[in-house]
């Protein structure tokens, strides 16, 4: 597993605790990383791109409002929440190719959710990065 895929896991499960608790960024990264191991660049990526999904949540949240048809965003699973959260964070603040953001996501949410979350969260990532072609 490289060094970003695990990154955005450990980012991931970070949004998916914040989300559930509500509790401090800073106070929840120093917590999470008592318990997970990982490299000094795996950390450093994980907590760049949790930091910048949970400090822009309303944003993101606005984002996927707006491109999950037919979905409420306190319908959706948490942990899809967490992954659409982190994607299109990623996919606005780094230079990261969209395709990888996405395929990535997709991984996210097959291993960590429903069997139709992969498809789910494909389309709505989709849906953004084709509005990114039009601004």
């Amino acid at each position: 597993m490289s060094l970003r895929t695990k990154s955005r896991e450990f980012a991931m499960q970070m949004l998916f605790q914040w989300d559930m608790s509500q509790q401090m960024a800073e106070k929840l990264e120093l917590t999470f990383w008592k318990s997970a191991k990982a490299a000094a660049q795996t950390r450093t990526f994980a907590n760049q791109l949790f930091e910048g999904a949970a400090h822009d949540a309303t944003a993101l949240d606005e984002l996927i409002s707006k491109h999950a048809a037919n979905w409420r965003l306190d319908r959706l699973a948490a942990i899809d929440r967490a992954i659409l959260r982190l994607a299109m964070h990623e996919i606005r603040a780094t230079d990261t190719p969209v395709k990888v953001v996405i395929n990535e996501a997709v991984d996210l949410a097959k291993k960590y959710s429903s069997d139709d979350a992969g498809g789910f969260v494909n389309g709505i990532l989709d849906a953004y990065q084709k509005t990114l072609k039009t601004e």
